[in-house]
């Protein structure tokens, strides 16, 4: 039985970042900054909330006689009573034998070719064990998207606009960047299993280190190129987000209502249409907070059973990288022409470069990761190399106008030139013909 770790990770992350909000939104009260005392207090406590809510609904203590436990989460203490509850599982385990086992089966990753089957008994300690692992990443996964990367994003504004980072504030800005590259961390380890729930599947040291390098890039120069930008253009960062977010919210719906798919009634059995109705729209804004900041390896299908997309969509990985790179110079191309008399010390060209190579480099950790790291690479159907090929010829052949009209183009400067061979051989076949006119004409 392995150690839960990741449990006590999420909790450290879930305890440390709030009780340095709740201390910062102190020291903006005595400085008589109200504004961000609030908004400090509003990104901790809401998906503080949501993280009750998710571990609640996870374990399903709305139906279960569990009084008690609904107090604590009402107090906010969920996530602490989760984790004693699984050290005492964990510890517990194996005293007593447990009445009845359940056998799962688990293909191993392909060798040679062949890929064998393996049964492996799972006890009820097991099982719950697996239970709080995944309440608790899916936990890491709201806190990081819904409050941590929105605070990171308010703390280095007000750090950009007061020209000062505290010691309080720089440590609130490291854990919150910790939290939200752990949550996204989990997140792709948690899109990996749900792909390939049939295998065994067994992440390696490296792979951890790649994703974490990746996302770590990758996040960080997003949240610098918003605040760049909203720093100069207050009144444009508004449009900008409400693109981002509605378009990622709406689109799992519009591809749903384009299947013509009936409504998915199989989330929970206690829950009536109008329930399940909230708990897709909770679902597709959590994916939509995730990718206003990166890329989401999780991508929502609403007519799928498991709500999920299993398939390796290389096209639409290499668009959103395009694109998000193309916003991000555009971001950034606008901040360096209406920067104001705060950025009088920065030399604007070389921070363009430097967060235009940064971002580079997360690209760059993501194909490392992809091509070699990633357990299930072997079960691809083509390598992320291929499928980056195929995208970008893909695109040229859509940029590339057609043959039809090529051909018709060739076609209009032959007729064009023949036509002006035949008046050339015309007019010298009647000068030919008439030579005295030709002659009183050069006269």
């Amino acid at each position: 039985m392995k150690f839960p770790g990741s449990v006590l990770v999420s909790l450290v992350l879930f305890v440390a970042e709030t009780a340095a909000a709740l201390c910062l939104s102190g020291a903006y009260r005595a400085a008589g900054d109200r504004m961000w005392q609030w908004l400090t207090l509003l990104f901790a406590l809401l998906p503080c909330a949501l993280v009750q809510l998710s571990l609640v609904f996870i374990h399903r203590d709305v139906s279960r006689d569990r009084p008690l436990v609904l107090l604590l989460h009402l107090l906010q203490l969920g996530p602490l009573v989760r984790c004693v509850e699984v050290f005492y599982i964990y510890f517990h385990a194996g005293r007593v034998e447990e009445p009845y086992v359940s056998i799962t089966k688990k293909r191993q990753m392909p060798k040679d070719g062949y890929s064998e089957e393996i049964e492996k008994e799972v006890g009820q300690a097991e099982g719950k064990l697996c239970t709080h692992r995944s309440a608790f990443s899916r936990a890491s996964v709201i806190q990081a998207f819904l409050g941590s990367a929105p605070q990171l994003t308010l703390q280095l504004y007000i750090c950009v606009l007061q020209q000062e980072i505290t010691a309080a504030r720089s440590i609130f800005m490291v854990l919150s960047l910790l939290s939200i590259v752990y949550g996204a961390l989990r997140c792709n380890i948690l899109a990996i299993k749900i792909k390939y729930d049939d295998y065994d599947v067994s992440v390696k040291p490296a792979a951890y280190l790649c994703i974490f390098m990746w996302r770590s890039f990758e996040i960080a120069i997003r949240v610098t190129v918003l605040v760049l930008f909203s720093s100069v253009l207050q009144i444009w960062i508004l449009p900008v987000v409400l693109v981002n977010f509605f378009g990622f919210f709406f689109y799992p719906w519009i591809l749903f209502w384009q299947s013509k798919s009936p409504f998915p009634e199989n989330i929970e059995k206690a829950l009536s249409r109008v329930g399940t109705t909230i708990v897709l729209c909770l679902l597709t804004f959590l994916y939509a907070g995730i990718n206003m900041f990166c890329w989401s390896a999780v991508q929502v299908k609403l007519n799928d059973p498991d709500l999920i997309n299993k398939s390796q969509n290389w096209y639409r990985l290499t668009v959103y990288y395009m694109l998000r790179f193309i916003e991000n110079a555009f971001l950034l191309l606008m901040w360096y022409l209406y920067k104001t008399d705060i950025y009088l010390y920065v030399c604007a060209p070389l921070l363009v470069l430097q967060l235009l190579i940064g971002y580079c480099m997360a690209i760059l950790f993501m194909l490392v990761f992809y091509q070699f790291c990633h357990p299930c690479k072997k079960l691809f159907s083509s390598s992320i190399s291929e499928g980056l090929l195929s995208c970008f010829k893909f695109l040229c052949f859509i940029c590339k106008p057609p043959k039809s009209s090529i051909l018709i183009d060739k076609a209009e400067v032959k007729s064009e030139n023949s036509d002006e061979v035949q008046s050339s051989s015309k007019t010298i076949d009647s000068q030919k013909g008439n030579p005295h006119q030709s002659v009183s004409s050069n006269a």
